[in-house]
């Protein structure tokens, strides 16, 4: 920016007068080449600090784009309610069965000794047997955290997809400005043709060539404002927010290196890739289902309490406490579970389905490899062009200041212009 160009220029001018009274006051001129490094070194710190802030300024501006996308996406919404609806299968697993009431009345009354039954009052609970509950919670909350698990996965596509609009963004936001400086040079060609042909050492093609490539990069002007625009509203989708909401693009993009090697980088992928996280919570799902299967082929075990409700008798021989008295019983039983085919079958199952799962898990990170493979190697191929582009970029405009410099002395070399 033209504050950076002050600052930068007006750190050199003072240096420069640094380095000539420190040369007075030694006396030799032996000591330039180390004061010229110093100042270079000076310089260069001086410029990486004043760009510093835009590049933070452009890292925080996505990370705040991530966490409105990630606070906004009805996707990733949807993800988390199915994570919540998940987890409230846990209590319906892991509690008891409802506890059982019965009344009963007595159309003809049952004598006894100490008078007639009227009606009686029963209510019983019955109780799993030992682990079944506890089993069968381990599993919904396995599944549970699976879906979890795609909750994160979700957020992490989402993440991906923003920033490669972002990304896209950018690229079109600088294709833009390069149309336009394309366009500033060619009008300069233009007029210089103009002056060419005026003088008789250029033809009118010339001008010809000039126009055609003008109005061509022009139209590419409008398409690639066009494509903002589309790639603005995509972006803004995204994040769930306004179309028309403007969004922030950096003057210049910030580098990062990988800090971690190739092997390294393959082991945190086994680690934290989160689809291969949910297949492990499936697996684990179904391991502790075919333990709840099997428990549940054992006994369940009920206890009750039953009340009569008994009548008095006309009878002087009873007692006045034992007339009418009422009969309490208290009662335990188990249920054997007989036909255990069904439950057999569901061990296998889950047995297997737990085995399936194993096999998807191998698979994907089978798939997972190939495609950290490909992206490894765009990667290196990326920090290498970013080398070879700053180079070409140099030669280039180098070769186009001399054949500018060529065709205005002597109109030659206008195709390679």
């Amino acid at each position: 920016t033209p504050f950076h160009f002050l600052c930068v220029s007006l750190l050199s001018l003072f240096l420069r007068g640094l380095k000539k009274v420190i040369v007075k006051i030694i006396g030799f001129n032996g000591f330039y080449k180390p004061i010229f490094l110093f100042r270079s070194i000076i310089i260069s710190t001086f410029v990486l600090l004043i760009s510093f802030p835009n590049r933070v300024n452009a890292q925080y501006e996505l990370n705040r784009y991530l966490v409105t996308a990630a606070q906004n996406n009805p996707g990733v919404k949807s993800k988390f309610s199915a994570y919540m609806a998940g987890m409230e299968k846990v209590p319906q697993v892991g509690g008891l069965p409802d506890l059982s009431f019965a009344f009963g009345y007595f159309i003809q009354p049952v004598e006894t000794r100490v008078g007639p039954q009227r009606a009686k009052l029963s209510i019983a609970q019955t109780f799993p047997w030992f682990g079944l509950l506890s089993s069968r919670e381990d599993a919904a909350t396995a599944r549970a955290e699976g879906l979890y698990e795609a909750f994160e996965e979700s957020k992490s596509k989402l993440y991906f997809e923003v920033k490669s609009a972002y990304f896209d963004l950018y690229f079109v936001e600088k294709s833009i400005d390069i149309s336009r400086e394309n366009i500033k040079i060619l009008n300069t060609l233009l007029q210089l043709t103009l002056i060419k042909i005026e003088s008789g050492s250029a033809s009118i093609v010339d001008d010809y060539r000039v126009e055609m490539e003008l109005n061509d990069i022009e139209n590419q002007l409008v398409l690639l404002q066009d494509t903002k625009e589309e790639y603005t509203v995509r972006f803004n989708r995204l994040l769930n927010v306004s179309d028309s909401l403007n969004v922030f693009i950096p003057d210049s993009l910030w580098q990062e290196s990988l800090i971690l090697g190739k092997e390294a980088l393959i082991d945190s992928i086994e680690t934290n890739n989160h689809e291969l996280k949910q297949i492990d919570h499936r697996i684990k799902a179904w391991e502790d289902n075919a333990y709840a299967a099997d428990k549940a082929y054992s006994p369940n075990i009920q206890i009750g309490f039953d009340y009569t409700l008994v009548g008095k008798y006309d009878n002087p021989a009873l007692t006045p406490e034992a007339n009418g008295k009422d009969a309490m019983f208290a009662r335990i039983g188990i249920s054997i579970p007989l036909y255990g085919k069904k439950y057999k079958g569901l061990i296998r199952e889950s047995t297997l389905q737990a085995e399936k799962e194993g096999y998807a898990k191998d698979d994907k990170l089978n798939k997972l490899n190939i495609v950290f493979e490909g992206a490894y190697k765009n990667y290196n191929d990326a920090v290498r062009r970013i080398s070879l582009f700053q180079k070409q970029y140099s030669l280039a405009s180098r070769s186009l200041d001399m054949l500018m410099e060529k065709y205005a002395t002597d109109g030659r070399n206008f195709v390679e212009v």
